[in-house]
């Protein structure tokens, strides 16, 4: 599911409301460790364009 997340990001990453969604969504079928890689993947894909809406998605979860 990891994989799969990264792909669906990178075809919504053209737009803030779809990458939010979708990373929102994601939050709801990864385990913990994948969680927390995906957050790392995110941070240094996207963080310079992203970046506060990854540290918003990802401050609402517990690890």
């Amino acid at each position: 599911m990891l994989r799969y997340t990264k792909l669906i990001l990178q075809k919504v990453s053209f737009n803030r409301e779809l990458f939010a969604k979708e990373l929102l969504k994601s939050l709801k079928w990864l385990k913990k460790e994948e969680i927390i890689l995906l957050n790392a993947w995110c941070m240094i894909q996207y963080g310079n364009v992203y970046g506060d809406v990854i540290k918003d998605v990802f401050s609402g979860v517990n690890i």
